[in-house]
């Protein structure tokens, strides 16, 4: 079975406090559902129509794990927090 990675992409934080208060959550909940942190901040670089805003890089043992985490209980606290405090896009990718 092949991993997955799990891609955050932030476009834009309205609300830094609101952010903080979902990582807070949002850690625990994604460790708790096997998710390893591979990477996590300020792009180094950007290119073509990149952001060089906050990125995310978490890896799954596989797309169902994934998804498990992002609809557990846990994470849907977590998303409750952030509540609009930012514009991103997130993507679970198969790895290959």
């Amino acid at each position: 079975m092949a991993k997955a990675y799990w891609i955050a992409a932030y476009h834009s934080v309205t609300d830094a406090e609101k952010l903080a208060a979902y990582a807070k959550l949002a850690g625990p909940a994604i460790e708790a559902g096997g998710g390893r942190f591979l990477a996590r901040g300020q792009a180094a670089k950007a290119y073509e129509a990149g952001l060089l805003q906050r990125t995310v890089l978490i890896e799954f043992d596989s797309v169902a794990a994934a998804e498990k985490t992002h609809d557990s209980p846990g994470y849907k606290a977590a998303l409750a927090a952030l509540d609009g405090g930012c514009i991103r896009d997130m993507r679970i990718v198969e790895g290959v």
